[in-house]
């Protein structure tokens, strides 16, 4: 739908608009109703009012209903797309398979190659002048070769480039499907996402693509806008327009005001319902997205700059759901746009790659150098031929044979198979997590679940079933353990408690009769409201009347529910004069607020502190003990005469009435307890965070297994959190995080704050030696931040806002906690895929180019041929990269702890296979090479000339060759030193198909291969002797699984080959300064050596001030900043970001010095407590005592060790 089409309405409309009557059409036209929308503020009010009249004379022009929206009429919606568009932006192209290909050609070893290759054909081609130059040549023409052979020679530069074609289709293939699979996704994605549309004085849910013009949409706390509209009513609504403004602050809309509301801005606050009156490429993002959408790179520009624009809620609005770009964009631009640096793994391999190639590039040098050297000096030295013009084509020729062959040597050492194999992989595991109920919008966060340490969890809806029930009530004086029968109440507590509940909810939650026979009614909206509509129909009332006779236009003003306020509030006007104020909320916040209290007639009695304090003993904890959430309904009267000041809500929302406390059921999910008890025993700690309160949050902690009895856990609030993790001045200590995160369990009462600060501190924390990986889950908008900050954000599919989805990187399509499990346990099979394909790659590579090395220089020649490096070279890259990544996950995995982010990629046990295998396979093939002419009784292939036939003697090697290798990828299967490699091999189809398919291939190159593959046939007694000596290498394996890795020392020296310098907390560091070399550790080393001296010395100055003032306060200020860490933070001290990489303390100057040695451990045991002794979580009250309390045992003890020993000695 082009703008053309938008052009031509516009000229219908104009006609139209003459004629008095708009047969079919509409009063207003697509460019008016844009130029409409880019107005803001009090223009668009003005302009609204000069064109036509009021909101509901635009509605008429639009032929809907304010309150009813459209009839729902087909004919009318098509006519509605036809006029104003269909709310689509059109996808940008994907990349062709040409371009693909073209892609995959820019690599720069098959670019050498293919240039080698073109001139070996275009010399092969050139006969030197002067017929005979044989014998004047030398060594270049020795070994008469016959016509056949000298036409024969392009065959090898036509193979080669035969086999770059492969390599590249297949590669362009991959990505091909790759792209495929991501479109498929966005589409998928894009189907989730619904909105609420009145239609028939219905609420529906409709697809974001199925909105028109005219149509009413209910707008609420959470919203991704799908189209721009006009607002027609709000309550206390906010947007945050930061996507489209860079304004950061939240926008107040109200209907005389401000109504413009615009697509890709999320709701922050509040609830409406507005007129959409731009949809597609006419709405303010269709605009942009139309503007940029020609140039792609302009596109991916913007979105670049949109996305660091506004690090804030949602790093990209609506698009990424909406245009199918999203998918590759980010797969290309993984690097700035994803919200995280490289994962761990890409980095990883990414640095091994470039260590193996440079390793290649130097043996493929040398490999060069000395054939060239070997040639010439045999010669022109050693056999003084002269130099002559009509033999340099032939010399030549042999040059580019070297040259090939120290390509080839490149080609085979460089692992060009590792990023395909993570992309396959990781392709395979999202395809296969969607069944999962996992959708995965970031690749990499696939991979980085495996090495998740922590999960911090919401309670409600991840943990439990999200389906309210009110239990139990406190009312009239009375504690219901049930709820009670209507007829036992007071008509009056009655009627208000209905009431309130009735009208201080959202319109839009209701309570519909069940579906299918016998089932639950449905719950629609906001689940906890639903709970208490529940307890109106409970108590043989309906609420639908009473909504009815108020409906919400005429509600005067409401209090939507926040993270800040905790409670909700709805003011109506009464019909004797006056206003009355429902509220509700948390129980303990709003009982506060109450001064009074109903009493078993309904009349409002005093309500006191010492009455509240009585209530929340007797009532509410018991409540919570049980798990019940507890609500308090309450109601305030005003006056109409003054009316109050509604903006100033401390004064309004006070000296309330409180008529009712509700405790509401949310039962565990009942594979919650099992989901918990296999993440702990992968070694993943649990934690609960949750906006409820401390006791019901404790309770369902216990009844899902996060918490045990007799335990040392924490299980604080909020508040006691805050207090112990901020300073004097209010500002969050990483060290005293420290002391609260590795016991907390569950936080209760938790803002969206203490949830980013709590996931931040966990992140940043050097207490253990491997960084800790956070995964979240989040539902609401102001969880953004915290999915962000996460490692991995889980949003949940079905109660998660769209902000909270726009911040994930993997959505929870049931909202269940038990497919989080299933999330790891296909994160650590990815990165077990990636090493078993790592095990199998560095044997063949150290093999090829260890043979290819070595023949060349001993043979001038080598024994496997340019065109079979590469054909081995697709077997080991890209078809065991299939094979090996896709094996299925086992419940196995779970049953060890995470790898950590700073494990090496190649273990100790891969070392060991790793040189196990290549020594056997280098026996073997050297014998093969040396003797093997005399074993088989067959003509020697060694010091051919150029151009000869390809010879029975090499044939035999690369054969064998081949095979080994094939077993070997049945070895490779197992990681962890297992016994059994053929076990689980038929789960794994792809892997069965891939080698019973290479060795069938394998068979058609040996028989008929020919000159091309420098192959001649062999009979059946040598193919016999060649899988023998393949099927060896199952056998070999089974000897290598029986040495212990204990009796090879040396290897953990070499399974560190891949080590980042990315110690703990390097998260901020950037890509560019990842290789630190040695000189700058040592002196690094040297700043921190002169930081403990010094903090040495401002320990023992302090401990002798201790001393002078009163001992406990300097010892508290001793302990509060004590600890080395805080130098860090101390502005003087600043290294530069990446500091926390050096254990501190560090052990290898330590076990030189044993005076230096006692005191840092001393000094780290009184500085930071991280281990307290203390086993029950409720005696620790208060942070401080029990941090005097271990100083001041530490500090006053002097024993040799501690601080103080050292102070008397220095003294």
């Amino acid at each position: 739908m082009g703008d053309l089409t938008n052009s031509d309405f516009y000229a219908k409309n104009q006609r139209n608009s003459s004629s008095a009557n708009h047969e079919g059409d509409f009063g207003v036209s697509v460019m008016e109703l844009r130029g409409l929308m880019e107005l803001r503020g009090g223009e668009a009010v003005v302009k609204i009012q000069e064109d036509y009249g009021d909101m509901d004379g635009l509605c008429q022009r639009l032929k809907t209903s304010p309150t009813e929206g459209l009839s729902g009429d087909v004919t009318d919606l098509e006519k509605r797309k036809e006029a104003f568009g269909q709310n689509l932006i059109p996808p940008k192209k994907p990349k062709t398979f040409l371009e693909l290909i073209w892609e995959a050609l820019q690599d720069v070893t098959l670019i050498i190659l293919e240039v080698a290759a073109l001139i070996s054909l275009g010399l092969s081609f050139y006969q030197p002048p002067g017929g005979d130059t044989g014998d004047s040549c030398g060594t270049a023409a020795g070994g008469g070769e016959d016509e056949g052979e000298a036409e024969s020679g392009w065959i090898e530069g036509a193979a080669i480039l035969l086999s770059v074609a492969c390599v590249v289709l297949v590669t362009a293939f991959n990505d091909w499907s790759k792209e495929k699979q991501f479109r498929g996704l966005q589409s998928r994605i894009e189907q989730e996402q619904k909105f609420q549309v009145v239609r028939g004085a219905q609420v529906i849910q409709l697809p974001v693509a199925d909105i028109v013009v005219g149509d009413i949409a209910q707008i609420k706390y959470g919203d991704l806008l799908p189209a721009d509209g006009v607002l027609i009513q709000g309550n206390d609504l906010k947007i945050d327009e930061s996507s489209l403004t860079g304004e950061s602050d939240h926008v107040k809309k109200t209907a005389d005001r401000d109504p413009m509301l615009l697509s890709g801005t999320h709701v922050m606050e509040g609830s409406g319902r507005m007129l959409v009156t731009a949809v597609g490429v006419n709405s303010q993002t269709g605009i942009i997205f139309t503007l940029l959408g020609a140039g792609e790179v302009g596109e991916e520009e913007k979105k670049e700059k949109r996305v660091k624009k506004q690090d804030g809620a949602a790093a990209m609005e609506m698009q990424p759901l909406k245009s199918a770009e999203g998918g590759e964009t980010e797969e290309k631009k993984k690097t700035n746009v994803s919200k995280k640096e490289k994962s761990v793994l890409q980095g990883k391999l990414t640095k091994l790659a470039v260590q193996i190639g440079k390793a290649g590039l130097v043996m493929s040098a040398i490999t060069v150098i000395i054939l060239v050297l070997y040639f010439a000096v045999d010669n022109f030295v050693l056999q003084k031929r002269p130099w002559l013009t009509e033999c340099t084509p032939i010399y030549v020729q042999y040059f580019v044979k070297f040259f090939i062959i120290g390509v080839t040597v490149l080609v085979v050492a460089v692992p060009e198979g590792l990023p395909l194999a993570v992309t396959i992989s990781l392709a395979y595991s999202v395809k296969k997590m969607m069944k999962d109920n996992n959708l995965v919008r970031h690749l990499d966060a696939c991979e980085t679940m495996g090495n998740a340490t922590a999960i911090c969890s919401d309670k409600t809806g991840t943990l439990t079933t999200n389906r309210m029930t009110a239990v139990a009530c406190y009312i009239g004086d009375v504690h219901y353990k049930e709820i009670p029968d209507p007829g036992v109440l007071s008509n009056k507590s009655l009627d208000i408690l209905v009431n309130a509940i009735s009208l201080n909810s959202a319109y839009t939650t209701k309570i519909l009769p069940a579906t299918k026979e016998g089932g639950l009614p449905m719950q629609v909206g906001n689940k906890t409201e639903c709970g208490l509509l529940g307890l109106v129909l409970k108590l043989k009332r309906d609420y639908q009347p009473i909504r009815n006779q108020i409906p919400e236009e005429k509600l005067y003003k409401v209090y939507t529910f926040n993270s800040v306020r905790k409670s909700m509030s709805t003011v109506i006007k009464l019909p004797e004069g006056g206003f009355r104020m429902y509220s509700k909320g948390a129980s303990e916040i709003v009982l506060k607020k109450c001064t009074k209290i109903l009493n078993a007639e309904g009349e409002p009695r005093v309500f006191r502190p010492r009455d509240k304090d009585e209530m929340v003993k007797k009532v509410i904890e018991p409540m919570a003990c049980d798990g019940l959430r507890t609500i308090c309904v309450a109601y305030r009267d005003f006056p109409a005469d003054p009316e109050p000041l509604w903006d100033n809500e401390n004064d309004i929302l006070n000296e309330l009435t409180a008529v009712c406390v509700v405790g509401i059921e949310d039962p565990v999910r009942p594979e919650v307890p099992a989901a918990i008890v296999r993440c702990q025993r992968a070694g993943i700690t649990v934690r609960m965070v949750t906006g409820d309160n401390l006791n019901t949050a404790r309770a369902i902690a216990m009844k899902c297994g996060i918490i045990h009895p007799g335990e040392d856990f924490l299980a604080i609030d909020g508040k006691e959190f805050n207090r112990r993790i901020r300073n004097e001045k209010g500002e969050v200590e990483q060290e005293r995080m420290d002391k609260v995160w590795p016991k907390l369990r569950v936080l209760a009462r938790s803002s969206p704050t203490d949830k980013h600060t709590l996931v931040k501190g966990i992140i940043d924390s050097t207490l253990t030696d491997q960084r800790q990986v956070v995964a979240v889950t989040g539902d609401g908008t102001n969880d953004g931040p915290a999915l962000k900050k996460a490692d991995v954000g889980f949003a949940m599919g079905i109660a998660g806002t769209d902000v909270a989805k726009e911040a994930s990187d993997i959505i929870l399509t049931d909202d269940n906690f038990s497919s989080i499990v299933k999330a790891v346990m296909w994160g650590r099979n990815v990165y077990d895929s990636i090493s078993k394909f790592l095990q199998f790659q560095l044997t063949v590579n150290v093999v090829a180019v260890i043979v290819a090395f070595t023949g060349a220089c001993i043979t001038q020649d080598s024994p496997l041929k340019a065109v079979q490096m590469l054909w081995v070279n697709l077997i080991m890259d890209t078809f065991a990269s299939l094979a090996l990544a896709t094996e299925p996950p086992t419940e196995a995995l779970l049953m060890r702890k995470p790898y950590g982010r700073n494990k090496p990629l190649i273990s100790s046990t891969m070392t060991k296979n790793i040189l196990g295998h290549g020594i056997y396979q280098l026996v073997i093939i050297f014998s093969l090479l040396f003797v093997g002419e005399q074993i088989f009784d067959i003509d020697s292939g060694r010091n051919a000339p150029l151009h000869s036939p390809p010879s029975e003697h090499y044939t035999i090697i690369f054969n064998t060759f081949v095979l080994m290798q094939l077993f070997n990828e049945i070895n490779a299967r197992k990681i962890h030193g297992e016994r059994n490699v053929f076990d689980g091999i038929f789960r794994n189809p792809i892997f069965c198909s891939i080698v019973f398919g290479t060795f069938a291939i394998q068979i058609v190159i040996v028989q008929l291969g020919g000159k091309p593959f420098s192959c001649t046939p062999l009979d059946l007694e040598k193919w016999g002797w060649c899988t023998f000596l393949g099927l060896g290498e199952l056998v070999w394996g089974q000897v290598i699984a029986t040495i212990p890795n204990s009796k090879l020392r040396f290897l953990r020296g070499a399974g560190q080959l891949t080590k980042k310098n990315e110690m703990p907390g390097d998260e901020d560091m950037n890509e560019d300064n990842e290789e630190i070399d040695h000189a700058e550790r040592e002196l690094r080393r040297g700043q921190v050596l002169w930081f403990r001296g010094l903090s040495r010395i401002q320990t023992q100055i302090r401990v002798v001030n201790a001393f002078r003032s009163s001992l406990y306060e300097g010892l508290e200020k001793t302990d509060s900043r004590s600890s080395i860490h805080n130098f860090m933070t101390h502005p003087e001290f600043r290294l530069e970001d990446s500091t926390p990489h050096i254990p501190l303390i560090d052990d290898t100057d330590l076990e030189d010095d044993p005076a230096l040695r006692k005191t840092p451990q001393s000094l780290s045991r009184a500085g930071s407590q991280p281990q307290s002794p203390n086993k029950n979580n409720n005696a620790i009250d208060s942070g401080i005592n029990l941090t005097i309390d271990t100083t001041s045992k530490s500090a006053a003890s002097s024993s040799p060790s501690s601080p103080l020993h050292s102070l008397e000695t220095s003294l």
